[in-house]
């Protein structure tokens, strides 16, 4: 099994580009778990610099990292009253920096991570936490490695849960996660840990249609660089572990986000960029689902001028107040009128998308104000905008260095070095992932002297 933990400060090859002319410390660096095949380039091939994805992937945890812990300090405040909107029932852009208001299960208390409603850093001399917007991720990528494949079984998912998580509370684990879990350990192999035959109970019939996949599988896009086509079929099973239909299709246009992040035309504006892919990705959206209806209605909205704000309550008066366009959660009678439900958080989550414009402040920011379960779409998109900044480019952004450490322990269990690790130690082991998939899925090339990637376009 190969996962090293090597702290950043002795990390210097050619993939975070150290300004050393020393010949050997410039050699790109490979996974000794592979062999790599001799492959000749074709003239379609896109060419991808690993050292420079590598700093892409470095970005990618920083700026979730960033952004998870941002959004944690609002979740589930505001959730809507089902009713007229009255004032205070949603944050507004004037909250920002104002005291943070009592989540739903927080007994009139704010919240423990930040008094304020603000951005949430780790400084060099401490440690980020795992949650569960970052930990099955980690724990995903871990698996693809040590199982030396680049592409999950249900039988190795399975596994993998039951080792790295714990199965009694405080496990970190909510609503679809935690009932995959149940039927795991009754010997239940995903993707049938989402069929709603299997795990519907006495408090849901609908497991599969909640925001767990979103926020466990976007990964998958990244190790796939520009071929959204082999990104989902490598994602397929991780998302099915806990989704299906609308759930499973919104999953699905994260991964391809992702994906086409390395796609992307870099002489548009960073606005454009954002813009193009979330056009290219909502076509995967099946016509007549509410998730397309959700992606036209919110584009539509920004289109006309409004606010965030008003987006957001109009998202909320349509979607759980009249239950248009096939979303009828709230007739359910769910725990929180379904807050954890991947609809209504997907359409929040393309407020912040859209209003933000590819500023990665910008769309954190809105991302934790906008309400419901705030710390998915904050991570999703600090992600992916963390991985087109990059790592420096995230540092830009905020003026000023983070800690580099990542305590997985903090949320599951079972990883080397007592789950501390490093940011530049996962962007390598990514590399490693995206390696196998070039090879295997893609029939692409790696080229360790050149230290680049080719990949067969479709």
């Amino acid at each position: 099994m190969h996962q090293k933990i090597i702290p950043i400060i002795l990390f210097c090859t050619a993939l975070l580009a150290c300004n050393s002319g020393d010949e050997e410390s410039q050699k790109a660096v490979q996974s000794p778990d592979m062999e790599y095949a001799k492959y000749s380039p074709n003239a379609g091939d896109k060419i991808i610099s690993r050292a420079e994805y590598a700093d892409k992937l470095y970005g990618f945890w920083l700026g979730q990292c960033i952004a998870n812990w941002t959004g944690l300090v609002t979740e589930m405040d505001k959730i809507g009253n089902i009713g007229e909107i009255k004032t205070g029932d949603f944050y507004t852009r004037e909250d920002w920096g104002k005291p943070d208001q009592a989540s739903i299960w927080a007994n009139g208390e704010p919240s423990t991570i930040s008094k304020t409603i603000d951005f949430v850093f780790r400084d060099e001399n401490e440690i980020w936490g795992a949650d569960d917007d970052t930990d099955l991720e980690y724990m995903y990528q871990y698996l693809l490695l040590s199982n030396k494949t680049s592409m999950l079984t249900g039988e190795q998912i399975r596994e993998g849960w039951l080792k790295h998580m714990k199965h009694e509370e405080e496990n970190f684990l909510w609503v679809a996660n935690q009932r995959a879990l149940d039927k795991m350990l009754e010997g239940v192999v995903p993707p049938a840990t989402s069929d709603p035959e299997i795990t519907k109970d006495k408090t849901y019939d609908n497991y599969y249609e909640m925001i767990d996949a979103q926020l466990t599988t976007e990964i998958f896009g990244l190790f796939s660089p520009a071929r959204p086509d082999i990104a989902l079929k490598i994602a397929e099973m991780p998302i099915r572990t806990t989704a299906r239909e609308n759930a499973q299709w919104i999953s699905e246009f994260y991964v391809i986000l992702y994906s086409l992040a390395s796609e992307v035309d870099e002489s548009l504006s960073r606005k454009e960029q954002i813009f193009w892919m979330a056009e290219q990705a909502s076509k995967h959206l099946p016509e007549n689902a509410y998730a397309a209806k959700m992606y036209d209605f919110v584009k539509g909205l920004y289109a006309q001028g409004l606010t965030w704000e008003q987006a957001r309550d109009a998202v909320y008066v349509r979607y759980q107040v009249e239950q248009q366009d096939g979303y009828t959660i709230t007739s359910k009678n769910l725990p929180c009128n379904g807050c954890f439900v991947g609809g209504i958080n997907f359409a929040a989550s393309l407020v912040s998308l859209f209003y933000g414009e590819g500023d990665l402040k910008e769309t954190i920011k809105i991302g934790a104000l906008c309400g419901w379960d705030s710390d998915n779409p904050t991570a999703t998109w600090g992600g992916l905008l963390g991985f087109m900044y990059g790592k420096s480019g995230v540092e830009e952004a905020f003026g000023r260095t983070f800690s580099d450490k990542f305590n997985i322990h903090r949320t599951r269990v079972n990883f080397p070095n007592e789950g501390l690790d490093y940011f530049a130690n996962m962007a390598e082991n990514g590399l490693f992932v995206v390696d196998r998939v070039v090879q295997e899925q893609m029939q692409g090339g790696v080229d360790l002297k050149k230290n680049v990637w080719y990949i067969p376009q479709k």
